[in-house]
């Protein structure tokens, strides 16, 4: 049986139907229960603890990503997710659960609400979260590189 890595606190899921289970920053994962519903108003839980409310939710094709306004936790500021970092949805308990931890997030590039269309921030983005992923550790799809191994 493979075992979990202790820093994962959900249930971590299998491969993508994707070549050699490569991170798609922008695309929801099939599993993930996001059935293009409204997902605004949902709390974001990071591996290890909540991070705020989801304050605008996008569901672009190839473009896909959440704002998420954190509230107290960076200041108050807003960050930006790429929809691949959604481990899954839990619409019951109003819960959107990811896949990086709270540091992770944290050290992401600053959300900018002018240019988070453009397509240099977003390959940055994309770029610093596919950064934080590693298919081969712990072979399932979702897993974080453990904290000695981040680049």
């Amino acid at each position: 049986m493979d075992r979990l890595d202790p820093q994962m606190s959900q249930p971590q899921t299998p491969a993508p139907a994707t070549p050699g289970g490569s991170f798609q920053p922008w695309s929801y994962r099939d599993d993930a229960g996001v059935t293009g519903g409204d997902l605004t108003g949902y709390k974001a839980v990071a591996t290890d603890g909540g991070i705020g409310k989801i304050d605008s939710a996008s569901h672009d094709v190839d473009g896909s990503y959440l704002v998420v306004d954190t509230g107290p936790w960076i200041f108050g500021k807003k960050v930006m997710l790429p929809a691949g970092v959604v481990n899954r949805v839990d619409h019951d308990d109003e819960k959107v659960y990811l896949d990086r931890s709270k540091d992770q997030i944290k050290a992401a590039p600053e959300y900018d609400e002018i240019s988070h269309a453009d397509p240099a921030y977003r390959d940055r983005l994309g770029g610093y979260y596919g950064s934080t992923y590693d298919s081969t550790y712990g072979g399932t799809y979702g897993t974080m590189l453990p904290p000695d191994r981040m680049v």
